[in-house]
């Protein structure tokens, strides 16, 4: 199980490049004031973690993970067996045809039957950072979004196409200057502070004010470097040091509609353009290219991982207000964002929608990452 509080469950590929980790650093009834992008990133230091749990031998059974008894098997079998698709190596291949060859000959594949496959399959390797110490889970969220079909007083901000002939790493304006230049084919109109926190999750779901819905997904973006908003807020009195939530910045944005609150968001230089298409009503895909599952998915550092790698996550102690006691269980690697950087870090997606963004927005807690490596 993929535990929040006492007990719970456990963006989109080219998406989520660099806004997955921000920390301060769509659907037909989607409510007018949706809450913002979580706060995650590397602007400020976690809080210390508790004493760790054992770690797990190496070259043993996952039965070995701390909190293992607790995982729902099924669930995370589930989720891997899809996210297995996109592994290359060909122990993970071996691994994901037994898994298919589980879901095709039992009706139904039973929860012993999933931690049997686990335990029988795969070996841990723990995941260290270069001290020794805990790395940093944070979270994002498929956000959902008022729009307009065209600009009023308070939906005038663009949602714009990718740049004629751009190419990835090109290089171009920064935030103030594309937002000062008027647009000539917007896809759709919203409020400013709900595009920048779409910018940062990479994509997001609009509901237009006829009922009708579709997915905005990254099409492109400026070449400039991510900076997060939240710490020169703190400094600026703006919001308290504790208090840097997506939710609360979000409120102090939307408060500040207007010259002031463009001013905070041009702090982050970053932009990211759009292609609206039909919402399909599931997830969106993450950087490995399939869709991603709510509470099973994660975003990673390439350097440090490959898409498909089963995780085993265990995260207590967050420090923003509003937080979840912890976060642990299986999860799979299918996505990445330029803020997600090192061997023990990573961006867990929380789901679609308003709740999933108000938990998601208090996740910042320290982490334990455990690599389950798939037999040859």
């Amino acid at each position: 199980m993929i535990s929040g509080g006492a007990r719970c469950r456990g963006l989109s590929g080219a998406a989520v490049l660099f806004g997955l980790a921000l920390t301060l650093t769509a659907c037909a009834t989607a409510p007018d004031s949706p809450p913002v992008p979580p706060a995650t990133g590397t602007e400020a230091p976690a809080t210390p973690a508790p004493p760790d749990p054992a770690p797990a031998p190496e070259g043993v059974s996952p039965a070995t993970l701390p909190g293992w008894n607790d995982e729902d098997h099924l669930a995370a079998f589930e989720a891997w067996a899809t996210g297995c698709t996109v592994a290359r190596d060909a122990a993970s291949r071996t691994q994901c045809a037994r898994a298919m060859h589980i879901k095709q000959t039992s009706k139904p594949v039973t929860p012993s039957m999933a931690r049997a496959f686990f335990e029988s399959g795969f070996t841990v390797v723990a995941a260290r950072t270069a001290d020794g110490g805990p790395g940093l889970l944070t979270s994002y969220f498929a956000p959902e979004y008022t729009a307009r079909r065209a600009p009023d007083a308070e939906f005038d901000m663009p949602v714009r196409p990718r740049p004629a002939g751009w190419t990835r790493g090109d290089v171009g304006a920064v935030r103030a200057d594309i937002e000062a230049a008027p647009p000539t084919d917007a896809l759709a109109w919203m409020r400013a502070e709900d595009l920048f926190f779409m910018q940062i999750q990479g994509s997001g779901y609009l509901t237009f004010e006829d009922g009708s819905t579709a997915r905005a997904a990254y099409a492109a973006d400026n070449g400039r470097p991510f900076t997060g908003i939240a710490r020169p807020m703190a400094e600026q009195g703006l919001l308290p040091a504790n208090g840097t939530s997506g939710e609360a910045i979000r409120a102090w944005l939307a408060a500040h509609r207007g010259p002031e609150a463009r001013a905070v968001m041009a702090l982050n230089p970053r932009y990211i353009f759009f292609a609206v298409d039909p919402d399909d009503g599931g997830h969106p895909n993450g950087a490995a290219g399939i869709p991603l599952t709510a509470r099973r998915s994660i975003a990673v550092d390439p350097a440090h991982w490959r898409y498909g790698d089963l995780v085993w996550i265990s995260a207590d102690g967050g420090n923003l207000r509003g937080a979840r006691a912890s976060y642990q269980g299986l999860v799979v690697a299918l996505d990445t964002g330029s803020a997600i950087r090192g061997p023990v870090r990573a961006d867990f997606y929380m789901g679609r929608g308003a709740e999933a963004g108000e938990e998601a927005g208090a996740v910042r807690h320290p982490l334990r990452m455990w690599r389950l490596v798939p037999k040859g």
